[in-house]
């Protein structure tokens, strides 16, 4: 069978947009020229990949499983072209990933100086997003995801060799008050985050008490901006509080971590057909060296507690 590629893109937008007139926009066309497109490759196929619905399209069970196989592979084609053309006319590659905000800013973000220190020709185009957004439909290589994985259509491979401790970090300021302090103090202290969290490290203290955290917040960044102004004290991933606790602007106030949930960690995730890209592969070997020189920084670090 011949596959007449040319209508693979035109294929993917109409999938995609379910509606012919609205492809037809996004690619700069007439709508009897898609028509015509989406005809030629069903007639040469042998077999419709859509059911006609009024004004619309729908995808069939047989243009479901040509759309899984197009968008890896038109994806794939685009980045050898964008690539072509970044070294023909000396530009740079961009390599698009998505990662969690707290993630973003709070451990990447500081480091981008020496990535662009070692690849100074490819571009990290970043995309901060606390959904789970899918990296085929969205035109993105890789994401570096928190959980237990794996993620469906993707390979996904842990950062990290250890799972991440939960610490409890605090201001300065906090830190001077609580100095020497049993884990009963912290009972009277303001609490930032999940009172889960919370249950668990006062268990593992061995220590009961009613928790009633002041602020819950759904990014850990803004967890710890809250910690570092001084509105209370946090758990938190002890990767996340890396920075913050170098530069003293937090303080690891006890010794005592707990491994909630400790099968859960970083992983990159990638598209399958990615797996050996020279872009992704300068990406997981600096996240690793990174991300080792972070903890081997953290076992050295000392704690007020």
């Amino acid at each position: 069978m011949r596959l007449p590629l040319s209508t693979l893109p035109v294929f993917r937008c109409v999938a995609e947009m379910q509606n012919l007139r609205a492809a037809a926009a996004a690619l700069h066309l007439t709508h009897s020229a898609v028509s015509q497109q989406i005809k030629t490759l069903e007639t040469q196929l042998g077999f419709a990949l859509f059911d006609r619905r009024g004004r619309g399209v729908v995808l069939n069970a047989a243009g479901e499983a040509l759309l899984r196989s197009v968008q890896p592979a038109l994806g794939l084609l685009e980045d050898g072209m964008q690539a072509a053309a970044a070294v023909a006319s000396g530009t740079e590659q961009r390599l698009r990933i998505t990662v969690l905000p707290s993630f973003a800013q709070r451990w990447l973000l500081p480091r981008m100086g020496d990535w662009r220190a070692q690849h100074p020709h490819l571009a990290l185009e970043i995309d901060a997003s606390q959904n789970l957004v899918d990296l085929h439909r969205a035109g993105l290589h890789a994401a570096i995801r928190y959980g237990r994985g794996p993620w469906h259509g993707l390979e996904s491979e842990p950062l990290l060799d250890a799972p991440l401790p939960w610490i409890v970090v605090g201001s300065p300021s906090a830190a001077r008050r609580l100095l020497g302090a049993p884990p009963e103090a912290y009972t009277r202290e303001p609490l930032l985050g999940e009172d889960e969290l919370w249950h668990a490290w006062f268990k593992a203290a061995g220590v009961r008490a009613q928790v009633k955290p002041v602020a819950v917040f759904n990014d850990a960044g803004l967890l710890l901006q809250a910690a570092e102004q001084q509105i209370g004290l946090a758990l938190t991933r002890e990767l996340l509080a890396a920075d913050a606790l170098a530069a003293g602007k937090l303080v690891r106030l006890s010794p005592l971590s707990v491994p909630y949930e400790d099968t859960q960690t970083y992983h990159l995730a990638y598209r399958p057909e990615l797996r050996d890209w020279p872009p992704l592969r300068a990406l997981r070997l600096w996240l690793r060296q990174e991300l080792r020189a972070a903890q081997t920084k953290l076992r050295h670090m000392p704690e007020s507690g």
